[in-house]
């Protein structure tokens, strides 16, 4: 199951925490990092995140970098990774040599910084006993298929416009696949562990406490598959129609989309010249996507706490399963 927190408040510094745990472990991402977001989780939660994916690279998505980084910066427990747009390595290395290392050589932390292109993916190691020195190429790939995938999720990224490249995230759980119960009673078998086996592919001939089955067979009439769940993020970006166009299809078939919503309407033109979204045109993009939900985030501190619900409005007359995330208050 995919669990998704909302960080920071209305007009704040924003982030996403995914989490998608089966029985045989747990994926964690961090969708940006702005001012605050990283302090506000469990000190335990900040070390076990898997990846930091970075929409781009302006203060309020990246300001809460110091704080992630001093909890994990000789992290040795599992690889640490960050994923942005092209540059991002060059940037991080500023803010990996932002501190004193008199004790480098005692450390052993390596971190891959992965510059996520529109055809490429240059990824770069940075060493905590060189001091972080040293920004040291570590070959590159195509950019076309997704950017990770664990045993839990797999993450897909867009270039969208911003001024640069901004980065969009979807984040993908596996398909599922279920044992039909009403099949299931039909065969007048019990369940139990060979159903594992079942759903595992193997073997040709399946023991079953109704003795050997063909497992093909079994497969066939037992097994159902479904989509697994799917998130959305999209934050800073120039929502024209060709833009528009572009995630309509690429957004296909996802749960929920959390999105900016910078601007109301009425400032639509100030939104295009600084590459944001209005509420109501990504409300729009929602509804021709086909998405199950949209979570407005990110809105501008231009407007006073009394105007916030004002976004919900209009958001809602183009896609009316719109809201603000679950924790959120209207009162400031």
């Amino acid at each position: 199951m995919l669990h998704v927190t909302v960080l920071g408040r209305p007009a704040a510094d924003n982030a996403l925490l995914v989490s998608a745990e089966s029985g045989q472990g747990r994926t964690r991402l961090l969708l940006d990092c702005g001012a605050g977001t990283a302090e506000s989780l469990p000190l335990a939660t900040v070390q076990e995140v898997d990846h930091l994916l970075l929409s781009h690279l302006h203060m309020d998505h990246i300001s809460g970098f110091d704080a992630f980084f001093r909890v994990n910066f000789d992290r040795q427990t599992r690889e640490n990774h960050i994923w942005g747009p092209p540059g991002t390595a060059r940037i991080l290395h500023h803010r990996f040599q932002g501190f004193w290392w008199n004790h480098a050589p005692d450390l052993r932390g390596v971190w891959h910084v992965h510059d996520v292109g529109p055809g490429e993916i240059q990824t770069f190691l940075f060493r905590a006993e060189e001091a972080f020195a040293v920004m040291h190429s570590a070959g590159q790939r195509a950019q076309d298929g997704p950017l990770l995938s664990t045993p839990h999720l797999s993450v897909s990224a867009v270039t969208l416009a911003h001024h640069g490249a901004s980065l969009g995230y979807r984040v993908q759980e596996p398909e599922r696949v279920n044992i039909d119960p009403a099949a299931l009673r039909a065969l007048g078998l019990p369940g139990g562990p060979w159903l594992s086996a079942l759903k595992s592919g193997q073997p040709e001939l399946l023991d079953t406490p109704a003795g050997p089955r063909d497992a093909e067979q079994l497969r066939r009439t037992l097994l159902r598959r479904e989509p697994g769940q799917s998130v959305a993020y999209l934050t800073d970006f120039l929502l024209d129609d060709a833009a528009h166009t572009r995630l309509t299809s690429w957004l296909a078939g996802v749960e929920i989309l959390y999105a900016e919503a910078q601007y109301l309407p009425e400032d639509a033109d100030l939104a295009a010249r600084h590459h944001h979204t209005t509420a109501d045109r990504v409300a729009r993009l929602a509804a021709d996507s086909g998405v199950g939900a949209l979570r407005l985030l990110h809105l501008s501190r231009r407007y006073a706490p009394e105007r916030w619900p004002e976004f919900l409005t209009v958001a809602q007359e183009a896609f009316a399963a719109t809201a603000f995330p679950d924790d959120w208050t209207l009162s400031g």
